[in-house]
């Protein structure tokens, strides 16, 4: 059987990558639009009521508008990849290592995870759950990624003579993030956000500092790692690496696209302080991979297929 997907919003980087890892697997038909066609809102509506399956690349008000566009009975089933529905009723939040997988593949909307909070979640969100992290924690976010994420201004900026070495941003503390990362930690408080782009192309490093001494259980570094461990384990895309003594965590300006998730846990002697951190492509798991490996469960194929799971 192959399934007719429509990408709204193909020419953006994340449409772009979407279609790239499509290309060639015969499972799949992409159905297109010419330049002019793009914007055209019956042109649009037309491909959207077509397709199997849509994908949404658009910003957030774009995605709400085009969800409008699909008659209910067309059978269109929508990945959409903006935050506009990442926290709304009747929507699955596309994450499949943490609400499931057969949960992503019986919707009929599914929202992609933000790229930074795919990080902050793998880390934090199975601790709450088990009752080793808690609900109410004041917890703080430091967050750097590849430039690619801002889209094309951002992308065009960072490539230009007298590009910044180094952007901090979000200092309004209201990140469109904050929500979505409340609500699927099951936390009880917003999370402090420090997000930061430096000039490489892709990637992206996520990380939570924790005093753990000052949690009433007082839980040990080893033993959040066990748990991420356990919890992960049978996962083909999130790697929860063993203790070790690691120096150093890098970007390169010029990684290779990646669709996995690498999960770190490190303590102090004694364990009291941890750094949980959290290695991603913020194209791949944090956008174009993950909605592929949604894509794949709606479609009812193998999770991993298309994905670059190697890690370069």
């Amino acid at each position: 059987m192959t399934h007719k997907v429509f990408i709204d919003g193909a020419a953006g980087t994340t449409g772009l990558e979407i279609a790239e890892r499509l290309a060639g697997r015969s499972e799949f038909s992409l159905i297109t639009l010419d330049d002019a066609q793009r914007k055209d809102t019956s042109a649009r509506r037309e491909a959207l009521n077509e397709a199997d399956v849509a994908i949404l690349c658009l910003p957030d008000e774009a995605a709400i508008e085009a969800v409008a566009l699909i008659d209910p009975a067309s059978g269109t089933r929508v990945i959409d990849a903006s935050s506009a529905h990442r926290t709304t009723e009747g929507w699955c939040y596309g994450f499949p290592e943490l609400v499931g997988s057969e949960r992503v593949a019986t919707a009929r909307r599914v929202s992609n995870p933000g790229c930074y909070p795919t990080g902050f979640l793998a880390l934090v969100a199975p601790l709450v759950r088990a009752g080793l992290l808690p609900a109410d924690w004041p917890y703080t976010v430091n967050a750097v990624s590849g430039y690619s994420g801002g889209g094309k201004a951002l992308i065009e900026r960072f490539e230009a003579p007298g590009a910044p070495a180094f952007r901090a941003y979000g200092y309004d503390l209201k990140h469109k993030h904050l929500p979505e990362m409340k609500a699927h930690a099951g936390l009880e408080h917003p999370v402090i956000f420090a997000p930061s782009v430096v000039p490489a192309y892709r990637g992206m490093i996520v990380e939570v500092p924790l005093h753990l001494g000052a949690m009433a259980n007082e839980p040990q570094a080893d033993a959040l790692r066990d748990a991420l461990g356990e919890f992960y384990a049978v996962s083909a895309v999130v790697t929860v690496h063993d203790k070790q003594p690691v120096g150093e965590l890098l970007l390169g300006p010029d990684d290779a696209p990646f669709d996995g998730l690498e999960l770190f846990v490190f303590g102090n002697d004694g364990g009291w302080n941890a750094r949980l951190v959290a290695r991603l492509d913020n194209l791949g798991k944090g956008a174009s991979g993950a909605a592929v490996q949604n894509l794949n469960l709606l479609c009812g194929l193998p999770e991993t297929a298309g994905l670059r799971l190697l890690s370069a």
